[in-house]
């Protein structure tokens, strides 16, 4: 047996990774393995100036940085079992830093384009009212689509304007909801809500035709659904108008503390991610309008 197969057993009965998993760290290794061959090097026997320059290649050879890292971290578990078994003293990648990725910005729409999702749907109809509510409410208060579906009727207090949501670790958070939105829900629970039901109880705020609580799935196929009808042909993803929500808070000047409250980030670092997206807008304003731009 290869001394990549005894690792690759190793972390099987430590771990019990999956094949997909174990099969991607012999890619790995396999890898190196056949590059360090070309240059007389065992496996075993590789050090940090090895890894940087097989590394360093992977990269200018296209590998991405989120691959690489990959790579690293396969690399650091190989070496770490060598130096469990006692087959080296040393861990080469000990002192090597894992590759540094930009975030991608989350991919927002302009205030005109919400407005246009938000008149998407035919408010003549009841599903087209219940679905306005959604949406309206949904950019109003910057929920995950999954916390709108899973609102229940006692979570919205329209006298006093909240919500109160039970986010991700089910934690709890009061989001303030405004008069548009309060507006919306006020015209679905007065009628649509009661003949969705058709006499049938429920505790979800939002319903369907079969008199539950409309899933997340069926709620996204409308979105993009009312999205063609608006002519909005950017990416939509079940966040985009929670980093609407966000982007638009703080490009009128939001704290950016008051909005990972409203969002329900525990880590500042998260909602800062907005701050970026803002910059990238004035970016692009500055250069579509400004003459030396």
């Amino acid at each position: 047996m290869t001394l990549i197969e005894r690792f690759a057993d190793s972390l099987w009965m430590e771990s019990g990774l999956s094949e997909n998993t174990l099969a991607a760290y012999r890619r790995d290794l396999c890898g190196l393995a056949v590059w360090l061959g070309t240059r007389g090097v065992a496996l075993g026997d590789a050090v940090a100036a090895d890894l940087l320059s097989y590394m360093a290649r992977q990269y200018r050879n296209g590998r991405a940085l989120r691959s690489n890292a990959r790579l690293l971290s396969s690399l650091r578990r190989f070496f770490r079992y060598l130096v469990r078994e006692g087959r080296r003293a040393d861990d080469p990648t000990a002192n090597i830093e894992a590759p540094k990725m930009d975030r991608p910005l989350p991919h927002s729409l302009s205030e005109a384009e919400v407005e246009s999702l938000l008149q998407a749907p035919d408010t003549d109809t009841t599903l087209g009212l219940r679905d306005r509510a959604m949406l309206e409410l949904l950019y109003a208060t910057g929920l995950r689509v999954s916390e709108l579906v899973e609102l229940s009727v006692d979570r919205i207090n329209l006298s006093q304007g909240v919500v109160r949501v039970i986010g991700k670790g089910n934690k709890e958070r009061l989001v303030p909801v405004g008069d548009e939105a309060l507006i919306w829900v006020r015209r679905y629970l007065d009628g649509p809500r009661v003949a969705l039901l058709r006499g049938a109880a429920s505790d979800r705020l939002f319903v369907s035709r079969k008199a539950a609580g409309i899933t997340r799935q069926a709620f996204w196929y409308r979105v993009r659904q009312y999205a063609g009808h608006a002519g909005i042909r950017s990416h939509l993803s079940p966040h985009t108008l929670r980093h609407a929500f966000a982007t638009h808070l703080v490009n009128h000047g939001a704290d950016l503390r008051v909005v990972q409250m409203l969002l329900g980030h525990s880590d500042l670092s998260t909602t800062q991610i907005y701050t970026h997206v803002a910059r990238e807008r004035l970016k692009r304003l500055h250069q579509a309008h400004h003459p030396r731009g």
